[in-house]
């Protein structure tokens, strides 16, 4: 997948997690979510919830953080894999002719099937009624 296709991907992909964490966003930050800890010039960041780490660096002033490289390497795995199913969910869809609906044959023949199933459900409740108990009840003596 090239660079370009993964940003594209994101760009969808943003709004979405814009919306999903917008919630999340306007509750108070929990001030023990992240660990920083110092290595050599930069900082290690641990997202304990997550448990995801970012290397992170003073510039100017600002702490500035990168995912670590398995992290980076998981996040691109993921946009490959959602980018192989919405490919999948575009074709499933443009088969459809952009409609999710069964085609008339689908319902005639699920329609088909039900009918049978309830003519026979039927039959056997009409031999169930009709049937005579050998027996008839006894009154009871006390």
């Amino acid at each position: 997948m090239t660079k370009e296709m993964r940003i594209g991907i994101a760009a969808l992909l943003l709004p979405a997690a814009v919306l999903l964490t917008a919630p999340a966003l306007a509750a108070e930050p929990d001030a023990t979510r992240f660990q920083l800890e110092r290595s050599g010039d930069h900082f290690v960041r641990l997202d304990r919830q997550t448990g995801a780490m970012s290397i992170c660096q003073d510039q100017n002033g600002n702490l500035v953080c990168r995912m670590a490289a398995d992290e980076r390497a998981a996040y691109d795995d993921e946009l490959d894999r959602l980018s192989d199913r919405v490919t999948k969910l575009e074709k499933t869809v443009a088969s459809n002719n952009g409609s999710s609906l069964p085609s008339d044959a689908d319902v005639d023949r699920t329609l088909g099937i039900m009918q049978k199933f309830m003519r026979g459900f039927m039959g056997m409740a009409k031999e169930f009624q009709n049937e005579q108990p050998d027996t008839k009840p006894q009154p009871q003596k006390t």
